[in-house]
């Protein structure tokens, strides 16, 4: 077997990502190890995976906040590997953006066959999300963290980067408060819509230049909000 297909492992026990590493190599995956989420996204920078294998609980990064972090540029597969007794930050891991998870210890076999099926899903070479957003108004890097309104630079925090980011790759559809709270700040968040309220209300102030009704981030009653880049003529 000769697929070449790339696998980024992340992992802080040095014992299970050589034993992953060594059998996706035989199986023909070109592989790559991380110990933690910040040494996953350096290599990403460099090197675009086509499916993440990650633990959850790991030092400076865990698996959840990288999941989030992937999700801001890429729909590429991840896999959450967990142990017995992690239920909640499962459904966690899921809720941040991962497509499938495994119970430690596990069989290799069936470790395989989960990303053979995830890896079905996306063709091989597939281009992650672009890391430019130009719509209407709009100009977001997501590699420099930068956005430009009207040519004009905004600075912004990391979380109201990232949740004009999550906005701005969904244009003019209703997200609900639950959605975006998962997508930004994690499953475990996604009760808390005064928590995003008050995270809208600052992104707006940052973005509006007119104090009557907003122009570009708008409420929809009791649901969630929708992103208007004002690029309809």
């Amino acid at each position: 077997m000769s697929n070449h297909r790339r696998i980024l492992l992340v992992d802080d026990e040095a014992q299970i990502t050589r034993v992953l590493r060594t059998s996706f190599s035989s199986q023909g995956y070109d592989t790559r190890v991380a110990n933690d989420g910040e040494t996953a996204l350096e290599i990403m920078k460099d090197w675009t995976p086509e499916l993440v294998i990650t633990d959850l609980a790991m030092p400076n990064m865990d698996g959840l906040e990288l999941c989030r972090k992937i999700r801001l540029s890429t729909q590429i597969p991840i896999i959450v590997l967990s142990v017995r007794g992690q239920e909640k930050m499962k459904v966690q891991a899921l809720d941040a953006g991962a497509d499938d998870y495994i119970t430690k210890p596990f069989g290799m076999e069936e470790l395989l066959a989960r990303v053979r099926a995830n890896l079905r899903r996306i063709p091989a070479n597939s281009d992650p999300l672009p890391a430019t957003i130009d719509i209407g108004d709009f100009h977001i890097d997501t590699d420099a963290h930068s956005v430009t309104l009207a040519a004009k630079e905004v600075h912004l925090t990391p979380k109201e980067f990232e949740l004009l980011v999550y906005l701005a790759r969904n244009p003019h559809r209703v997200i609900t408060h639950r959605v975006l709270l998962a997508a930004v700040w994690g499953g475990n968040s996604s009760e808390q819509v005064e928590y995003l309220r008050v995270f809208v209300g600052q992104l707006r102030k940052k973005l509006e230049t007119e104090t009557s009704s907003p122009r570009y981030i708008i409420t929809e009653p009791w649901v969630g909000y929708r992103f208007d880049p004002q690029d309809r003529p």
